[in-house]
């Protein structure tokens, strides 16, 4: 496949309005435990789907049952990997460009959790990843976390770390990195420039105490010029799905004010 099938993969995976790409991530149980929010996969699922998010983000075998009600309505990314309780600092590799394809996915994801004890094998995967992912115009998406043993914690989010991590993964061959907000705009930006051309987009992490906090964080994110954002426990973790997915795009999409949106959430 030449690289006319990333280019159209890519595309889609894009909003065709600002070209900036707001992805929910449902791919946390295997890496985290079933957190609250993610009982029911495909309930979930169903709520996120019917809001309008650019793309979602799913393992294999949830892939398989619960997303061809929406094959067409939003982008499929397929993540490849997982870490677990059990070995925090090792992403195994769980599926294939394969397996990508056959799903009808627009992009594979792999993470890297840079600063580990395995790290050698992880960026071995993911090297062997994007060789695959190239005979298949498959576009390879890294989260790539400084979040290894040997990373001290305090210095997870700096901007050394961050844009470490981001570049090097950047410098394997990926199409798109996520990685960790490093807390302000300004820190962020540096961040993206570093790892042009890849695309970069942030990690929601955690959640936050408040909506207003993620949605705020999203705004910044934009304003760092990144592609944009993949939230998780940010989206459904919320109270109200739909209400917490349609303020993402107005900063996301609509290039609304952190009041708009913001105000949207109480509006609804």
């Amino acid at each position: 496949m030449s690289g006319l099938g990333k280019a159209v993969r890519l595309q889609r995976l894009r909003n065709a309005e600002s070209g900036h790409i707001l992805t929910v991530a449902l791919d946390h149980a295997p890496s985290y435990g079933l957190l609250k929010g993610l009982e029911d996969i495909g309930g979930v699922l169903e709520r996120i789907a019917t809001a309008g998010p650019d793309a979602v983000m799913l393992m294999k075998g949830a892939a398989e049952r619960c997303f061809p009600p929406y094959a067409g309505r939003i982008a499929l990314i397929l993540k490849c990997s997982t870490l677990s309780p059990y070995h925090p600092d090792d992403d195994v590799a769980v599926s294939s460009v394969e397996d990508a394809v056959r799903l009808g996915a627009d992009a594979i994801a792999m993470a890297v959790t840079i600063g580990s004890t395995q790290q050698t094998k992880l960026l071995a995967n993911l090297a062997a990843l994007v060789r695959e992912a190239e005979r298949a115009g498959m576009p390879v998406i890294a989260h790539a976390y400084p979040s290894g043993a040997l990373v001290p914690p305090a210095e997870r989010f700096s901007l050394e770390r961050v844009s470490y991590a981001a570049r090097l993964v950047m410098e394997l061959g990926v199409d798109i990195v996520k990685t960790f907000y490093t807390g302000s705009s300004e820190t962020f930006a540096e961040v993206v420039d570093r790892v042009a051309p890849a695309l970069v987009v942030a990690a929601g992490g955690p959640r936050l105490e408040a909506e207003a906090e993620a949605v705020r964080m999203a705004h910044d994110v934009m304003q760092a010029r990144a592609a944009g954002i993949t939230f998780g426990r940010n989206i459904w973790q919320s109270e109200d799905i739909g209400r917490m997915v349609r303020a993402l795009k107005l900063v996301v999409h609509g290039n609304r004010s952190v009041e708009q949106a913001v105000g949207s959430l109480a509006a609804a």
